[in-house]
């Protein structure tokens, strides 16, 4: 069977499961990890931050990267066993303490004022330290019972198509602005299958420039889900991976993104030769390899 009979295939196999009706919700393949971006909390004592200071982490976090929900002033890292990392910058929160003084009244009564002063204090993200304090990173909880298969075929069109791929956090995704792929850990998948069919799904969003797929025309974020999905089940498909097996994740995925396109199915037709497009821009990378070493036998 040739790259188009495949290709072909698995469009019809989709839109008979879309057809059919009665798919289960599509559901996300790896788990989140515990030391991951959520609620800021504090280093010290295990509680999340409450009001402007967990908005201001939240934020703040997202804008520089960090995926990691553990934050600490330079002394709890410190007496932690680890250090903040060189030219690394504080975050500012404030802390409101309740301070009570004694006085005398207007009636010559020692009484007590209560009031609360406002402090303000500086503090890192765990990934702005050095080494140590490995129980707060990301991947630190490592599952016993999960055995990863490395694809060589996949790990090698990443590498000659010079994808910049990112590990860390409980988020896959492309950013076109940085231009890299960001995953979860390897280890927080269900299977390895499964981490190579979502690592699939972003690499063919990590060709959308060079195929010159337009974002900014109507649907381009409901066609460009199609595009990926259906582009990563040609692409493992195509690499004889076992993750091309499974439709049904792949099928739910797409009738998602279907109904927000009204359900009008020839949509899919579009995403398939556009998608078809990125796997053979993908592709090519590993041929020219494969050409150059025949050449230097």
């Amino acid at each position: 069977m040739n790259a188009n009979d495949i290709r072909t295939t698995i469009t019809n196999t989709i839109i008979e499961s879309l057809e059919a009706g009665g798919l289960p919700a599509w559901r996300k393949t790896w788990a989140a990890d515990p030391n991951g971006l959520g609620l800021a909390t504090s280093l010290s004592t295990g509680k999340q931050y409450n009001g402007i200071n967990q908005l201001l982490l939240q934020v703040l976090a997202m804008k520089h990267g960090y995926q990691c929900k553990w934050f600490g002033t330079f002394n709890q890292i410190k007496s932690a066993g680890a250090s903040v990392k060189k030219g690394e910058k504080a975050i500012q929160i404030v802390l409101f303490r309740p301070i009570t003084r004694d006085r005398i009244n207007e009636v010559g009564e020692q009484t007590e004022d209560k009031f609360f002063v406002m402090r303000t204090f500086n503090v890192f993200n765990v990934q702005q330290t050095t080494d140590g304090l490995d129980q707060f990173r990301i991947g630190f909880a490592q599952p016993t019972n999960t055995i990863f298969e490395r694809f060589e075929m996949m790990d090698r069109l990443v590498e000659a198509a010079n994808v910049y791929l990112r590990h860390g956090g409980n988020k896959a995704f492309y950013s076109p602005s940085g231009h890299y792929i960001q995953m979860p850990f390897r280890h927080q998948f269900e299977s390895s299958e499964a981490y190579y069919a979502t690592l699939a799904h972003e690499m063919i969003h990590h060709t959308e420039k060079a195929i010159e797929f337009d974002r900014s025309q109507n649907d381009a974020y409901a066609l460009g889900e199609l595009v990926a999905e259906l582009g990563s089940s040609f692409l493992l498909a195509e690499l004889g991976l076992p993750a091309s097996e499974n439709m049904e994740n792949c099928a739910a995925y797409l009738q998602h993104w279907l109904k927000a396109m009204k359900g009008d199915t020839k949509f899919i037709f579009k995403a398939a030769a556009t998608a078809s497009k990125a796997v053979e821009h993908l592709l090519s990378h590993v041929r020219v390899l494969v050409t150059e070493e025949v050449g230097t036998c």
